[in-house]
């Protein structure tokens, strides 16, 4: 990314990403959309142990969803999951242990989740930043394997779940970082040059856009959608973006806010009446194209 891009996206994060961004936008929000009861809905959310993917949980569970957190750490799991079922008064929340960087225990996962259980709503959610190139034990570059291999697995195992079930949707988290990646397909696993974790990471997040649209073209029985959160103060901020979290850190949004398109998407009248495969911030969706030219008026958003 070059300084020029890379100095233009950051002022817009400034203006847009940021809490002051949500409260700012937050003004034209429709309260009711959240006014809604899930229960009798199942949700699958990975990622769900902290962060975003635990914000989006809780709230999804005060509204009578029925939760599956999908997380790695089993005591992790186990406290994000005694915190959910505090805040929401519903039991009806479980743990499952799978590491979404191992395609075959994301496959297994899927494929025993679809015989005992139903599903309406799939989110995207868990993700990784490693800095430096590392491999997994099957070979794969650790970013591309979870960030974008696993999520790919996981939904393309539970597609045929979701189309048994009414108004079935899939989110996916992704990153406003992604608006500063052209789509690579040649290298796929950042074998080529120097390695940039942040940028591999941008780069999976490409991706994520780019293979939403393709399953909302191709499964026209689901709703998808691709959303960014804007910058929250998440633990994987913290622990990803020492720097970036030490500068930000009074302008950071909530876990809370950084989890209201998410829940919204998952949830809302409103959302399921958008056209399928869109990219959403703030509740709306944004036209992007595969390489935004630098410069802000490039990015139009329209309710």
């Amino acid at each position: 990314m070059s300084l020029y891009r890379n100095t233009v996206w950051f002022l817009k994060g400034l203006q847009e990403y940021t809490k002051g961004g949500y409260e700012a936008a937050a003004r034209l929000f429709n309260e009711a959309d959240l006014e809604v009861n899930v229960s009798g809905r199942s949700f699958i959310i990975t990622g769900a142990n902290s962060g975003i993917g635990k914000a989006a949980a809780c709230e999804i569970a005060k509204r009578g969803g029925t939760v599956h957190m999908v997380c790695r750490n089993e005591d992790r799991a186990n406290e994000a999951r005694k915190d959910v079922v505090e805040q929401s008064k519903n039991e009806n929340v479980h743990v499952h242990l799978v590491d979404m960087s191992s395609p075959r225990k994301v496959w297994e996962f899927a494929s025993g989740f679809s015989q005992n259980h139903n599903l309406h709503v799939l989110i995207n959610n868990a993700g990784c930043m490693v800095n430096q190139r590392e491999l997994t034990e099957d070979g794969l570059e650790k970013n591309f394997a979870t960030n974008t291999l696993g999520m790919y697995i996981l939904t393309t195992a539970l597609i045929p779940t979701l189309k048994k079930s009414e108004n079935p949707r899939v989110i996916t988290v992704s990153s406003g970082g992604m608006l500063v990646q052209k789509l690579n397909v040649e290298d796929l696993q950042f074998e080529k040059g120097s390695f940039d974790g942040t940028m591999a990471y941008a780069q999976n997040k490409r991706q994520q856009v780019i293979m939403t649209e393709q399953w909302a073209a191709q499964h026209k029985e689901i709703h998808f959608s691709s959303m960014h959160p804007g910058w929250a103060d998440t633990p994987a901020v913290q622990s990803s973006m020492p720097d970036f979290h030490e500068r930000m850190k009074n302008k950071l949004r909530t876990e809370a806010q950084g989890a209201d398109t998410v829940v919204w998407l998952a949830i809302s009248d409103a959302a399921s009446r958008q056209p399928s495969g869109l990219f959403f911030q703030e509740k709306r969706f944004l036209r992007i194209c595969l390489w935004p030219p630098p410069g802000l008026h490039q990015l139009k958003t329209r309710s």
